[in-house]
């Protein structure tokens, strides 16, 4: 018996195998991921060296804990594929924005113990952020395994699943938000003479020291912003043209859409 089995070994499995690995959580030899992709599980097998399969059944029989971490329109294919081999002391963990604890309940037509999360893929630096919502059969001993695995790439932590759609938009989709930007100030850079490689590096730490400070420091966002803006100096005039712009505005309509589509799905 694997004490913790994936279905899918994508991006966001790999990060997760990767922290439970680096952190000790698990041994590779105590994980097992199942993928239909050849290519996949060789590289699975050699960046992890966790035993691989094609077979979602063996993964599924042999797990204490079980991630489902295909693709959303692939779960419903993959529950029922796997439904009459889930037992009762199994701990199941979603990861498919749209995929309700209800709804997943339903496709299994039993009792289960089911944890829904949504990370997102600053984890495969360790540094993401989770968020966590258990079903009413999962017990405070179950909740304690699980938040010490998905821990072991970053932060997690639980919260009320009417918020999972909010979620989504400010920690599972915004890496590429903050990409656009870091790739906006390093083209900023560039026509100022900066070399590309250079602007990209100069860029990045600054969103990352950034965004470490809120972290860290505890002040609010709009406090630490007054702290760089001198008066009459460099960084008001470009805050006074991002405000002109609408940068605040467009930020959270973006993130209204993200929402949305999330709730559609």
């Amino acid at each position: 018996m694997k004490e913790i089995g994936f279905i899918g070994s994508g991006n966001m499995a790999g990060a997760i195998m990767g922290g439970i690995v680096k952190k000790g959580i698990f041994r590779p030899e105590e994980i097992i991921a199942s993928d239909a992709s050849p290519a996949a599980r060789e590289k699975t097998e050699r960046e992890l060296g966790v035993e691989v399969t094609a077979d979602n059944r063996k993964t599924a029989e042999e797990s204490r804990i079980l991630v489902l971490s295909v693709k959303p329109q692939y779960y419903s294919t993959v529950i029922e594929e796997i439904r009459d081999l889930i037992r009762p002391e199994q701990i199941v963990i979603t990861i498919a924005p749209g995929w309700t604890i209800e709804k997943v309940e339903k496709a299994f037509g039993k009792e289960i113990r089911l944890v829904r999360t949504m990370p997102n893929t600053p984890a495969l630096v360790l540094e993401g952020i989770t968020a966590v919502c258990p079903n009413s059969h999962i017990t405070e001993e179950d909740l304690t395994r699980v938040l010490a695995v998905l821990k072991s790439f970053g932060k997690a932590e639980v919260i009320s699943e009417h918020l999972m759609d909010a979620v989504v938009s400010v920690s599972g989709s915004s890496p590429a938000y903050v990409y656009m930007f870091i790739e906006a100030l390093a083209d900023g850079a560039v026509a100022d003479g900066m070399p590309r490689a250079q602007a990209y590096e100069f860029a990045a730490q600054a969103v990352y020291g950034s965004a470490k400070m809120v972290l860290e420091t505890g002040k609010h966002p709009g406090e630490l912003k007054d702290m760089v803006c001198s008066p009459a100096g460099t960084t008001i005039e470009a805050v006074r043209v991002l405000e002109e712009k609408g940068f605040r505005g467009c930020v959270l309509e973006a993130m209204q859409a993200c929402t949305k589509k999330s709730k559609e799905m």
